[in-house]
């Protein structure tokens, strides 16, 4: 790893990043439910918005409508930065997705290693590499291995962390004990360096991650549910371990659900049917999402720990 000067202030990094749903409709986008979401995230005064993430269901939509995706993000975010997610099977088409991030004025992009053969390090290493050379926006190392199925190495984080753009790496969220949480954040931290900001996914993991030195968190949940998972993390960040702990430990029926239902994506959007920020079937098909039945279990954990 090398020194080196980041092109933009490592803050724009840290704190709650929220990723909201891109509600889906007949196959269209619903542009006026997508502002909605993002105007419940300006109002919770979110550090960050991530458009397009795995939540956003950005692997299902075309070059044009993940350029509209953006375009409606920017447009309506006020004054809170916007991160763009921009990983697709091809170089091409990746460059496609940056581009059209550019000219909309996102201030930052979210890479993932997005295949359908398995990939060499090498390959994801020389995919970062010509992306932070083709832009001047700095990168989110994008490791989700659930749904990418690469699995990123400390070595190849350090490597990543000395190309001039990147600036972040959102790490995968794991369930273990405190000590172990702040022993792998700090040896990934030993390896990027402090230029790099660690964000972690996975909301049950939020809190443990920033009470172990995470810089920011980067929540599906957070999209769509923001004042919460704000509480979490301004808790944390200010040294309050131990609330940060407790209102996490309280959303546990939440977190239990993503476990049950295979994980995220289908929890927030039953989440936001249920209280009317989309209509039923958001989800870009072949996706379902959840049945009734599952939904109303979604409903009596929304109800029952006054989310909204």
């Amino acid at each position: 790893m090398t020194d080196q000067t980041p092109r933009t202030p490592r803050s724009l990094f840290t704190g709650l990043s929220a990723f909201p749903l891109t509600p889906i409709h007949d196959e269209k986008i619903d542009e006026a439910e997508y502002v909605g979401l993002l105007e419940r995230l300006v109002a919770a005064e979110v550090d960050s918005i991530t458009a397009l993430g795995s939540t956003g269901s950005y692997a299902y939509l075309s070059t044009d409508e993940r350029a509209r995706v953006t375009e409606l993000t920017v447009a309506n975010s006020g004054h809170t930065p916007v991160l763009v997610g921009v990983g697709a099977l091809r170089t091409r088409d990746v460059l496609a997705n940056v581009e059209s991030a550019q000219a909309a004025g996102a201030q930052g992009l979210l890479l993932a290693p997005v295949s359908y053969q398995s990939l060499t390090e090498a390959d994801v290493f020389e995919l970062f590499r010509t992306v932070a050379a083709a832009t001047d926006l700095p990168l989110v190392v994008y490791d989700n291995p659930g749904t990418t199925h690469f699995t990123f190495t400390t070595e190849l984080y350090g490597r990543l962390a000395a190309l001039d753009g990147i600036a972040s790496i959102k790490i995968p969220g794991f369930d273990a004990a405190p000590d172990a949480w702040t022993q792998r954040v700090d040896e990934i931290r030993a390896a990027v360096g402090d230029h790099v900001s660690i964000g972690v996914s996975g909301d049950g993991f939020g809190a443990a991650g920033l009470n172990a030195g995470c810089d920011a968190w980067y929540t599906a949940i957070g999209g769509t549910l923001p004042t919460p998972m704000a509480d979490i993390t301004r808790a944390a960040l200010a040294g309050e371990t131990e609330k940060a702990a407790l209102l996490s430990a309280a959303l546990q029926p939440l977190w239990d659900l993503f476990t049950d239902f295979g994980g995220s994506l289908r929890v927030v959007a039953a989440v936001a049917e249920h209280l009317g920020l989309v209509r039923p079937h958001s989800l870009p098909l072949p996706l379902l999402g959840l049945d009734d039945d599952q939904k109303r279990r979604v409903a009596e954990v929304v109800d029952r720990l006054e989310l909204s």
